[in-house]
């Protein structure tokens, strides 16, 4: 099932590249996603359980509930950015085509590797498809970007594989695949399982987009078109941290596993607070976008240091921030069509340019802020206590504050947006009120899951963190 669908994935990317017009193009992209739907038909089919396929990977719950919604926004994603570059060359297009479903086929193969060392090869190649989609452009902006981006994530990766190395010292049979290491790590050395952790998150936090490697993230989401911020900053942070997750499991049954949770901590709340800090400074709603994603991210690596109800949380926000992340980024992308800007002190009136897209933002704000009836609301609401059971008032206090000054910078940005006067030239595409409504699509869903969890997700959920 998943060698078919790599296999297939690989072929309709590569034909693309040869396209001869949009339309071949587009009924390239429609097979790609039919075979993306079909493995996630498979996947359900099948309960989301799976044994091993092709030697390396294993379709089980973690990564079938992110492909899942992989599958979803890589489509939404494609829809919008044939809107989105219409006016760009067919050679640039059928790139861009291509690039985009060679990212999401790796960011796949990142989800459903069974084995340390083939997460690795799959985060790296995921470093080559995104920054060709960053260098998009052509500009001197986006070379920078695109340099800079597969120079620090290369780096990352490199810092990441020493972690796989002194991981694979303290195993005792020499495999690196994830069931093999959670035996053979048991009784490793805690200082090689310490060492190994420190060096895979720092590593891996170039793709998860937390501290310290955060700002190559941003970067690379300023840069590229807005709807493959979209995908980067959904599904590849996903990927991120589905990496880290697993390590993190395998640590949970080491002596390593207080530290573990420290570090996670620690790193969480630094994240948080970069967040915080430059959603006030940027200037650009991209950039506020991506530094969202730091903090909602920082969070989620709060959940996982605190462990218990903390990790169940953990998971469904990063599930729920995709949701409401990525349609954001869609609405942007309509934004910029209408006014060819993403500069927050110069755009505004958008409820009364793009009523549609204005209420898109003003929902997402509330989703991402975490009021109710958002799910990040009772993904933050199981943190805090989960914070507050174990005594720690002084973490307590500071997220509450760190996520204050969230709260007021999302506010008074998109109020701005939505109210203040516009200072730019307006266009009108006659396409940008059905991408403005398809971009709500992903934030229903959120509002759905936030009102009401189904017991099929719970019971996913729970298998997913249950060691």
């Amino acid at each position: 099932m998943l060698l078919a669908y790599f296999i297939l994935s690989v072929l309709i990317a590569l034909a693309t590249f040869r396209a001869g017009g949009r339309r071949t193009v587009a009924m390239l992209g429609t097979a790609f996603f039919a075979v993306q739907f079909a493995l996630a038909a498979a996947l359900f089919r099948c309960g989301f359980r799976g044994g091993a396929e092709a030697l390396f990977f294993t379709p089980d719950a973690l990564g079938s509930l992110f492909f899942v919604l992989l599958a979803a926004v890589s489509a939404l994603v494609f829809i919008h950015s044939r809107d989105y570059l219409a006016d760009c060359a067919i050679a640039d297009y059928r790139r861009y085509a291509a690039l985009q479903m060679l990212l999401t086929a790796a960011i796949t193969g990142a989800y459903f590797a069974n084995n340390v060392a083939v997460t690795w090869i799959f985060l790296e190649a995921t470093t080559l498809c995104a920054a060709g989609l960053v260098y998009f452009r052509h500009t001197e902006h986006s070379l920078e970007a695109a340099w800079k981006y597969v120079f620090v994530c290369s780096t990352g990766i490199a810092v990441a594989y020493l972690g796989i190395l002194l991981l694979g010292t303290a195993a005792t049979g020499g495999s690196l695949g994830y069931e093999a290491l959670a035996r053979e790590v048991t009784h490793g050395n805690p200082l090689y399982l310490k060492t190994a952790f420190v060096l895979i998150l720092c590593g891996y936090s170039c793709k998860l987009e937390i501290f310290p490697l955060h700002t190559v993230g941003v970067d690379a989401n300023f840069a590229a078109p807005a709807p493959a911020s979209a995908l980067i900053s959904t599904g590849l942070v996903n990927a991120g941290f589905v990496a880290v997750y697993r390590i993190y499991r395998i640590m949970m049954q080491t002596e390593a596993a207080p530290w573990v949770r420290s570090v996670l901590l620690l790193t969480g709340v630094a994240s948080l607070a970069v967040g915080a800090f430059f959603l006030r400074r940027t200037n650009n709603y991209k950039r506020f976008l991506s530094y969202s994603t730091v903090e909602n991210m920082g969070i989620a690596a709060i959940g996982l240091g605190i462990g218990g109800p903390g990790v169940w949380a953990a998971v469904f926000h990063t599930a729920c921030h995709t949701l409401v992340k990525s349609s954001l980024f869609l609405q942007t992308a309509v934004m910029h069509g209408i006014y060819d800007d993403y500069r927050i002190n110069r755009i505004g009136d958008y409820m009364r340019i793009n009523r549609i897209g204005a209420i898109g933002f003003l929902l997402g704000a509330v989703m991402l802020l975490a009021f109710p009836p958002s799910p990040l609301f009772v993904s933050e609401l199981m943190i805090l206590g989960g914070v507050l059971a174990d005594e720690r008032w002084w973490l307590a206090a500071l997220l509450l504050v760190l996520l204050c000054i969230v709260i007021y910078s999302f506010v008074s940005r998109i109020v701005r947006l939505c109210y203040q006067p516009n200072q730019d030239a307006v266009h009108r595409p006659a396409a940008s009120h059905r991408l403005a409504w398809t971009a709500l699509v992903p934030l229903g869903a959120a509002i759905v899951l936030g009102l009401w969890q189904p017991e099929a997700l719970r019971a996913l959920i729970e298998r997913i963190v249950t060691i």
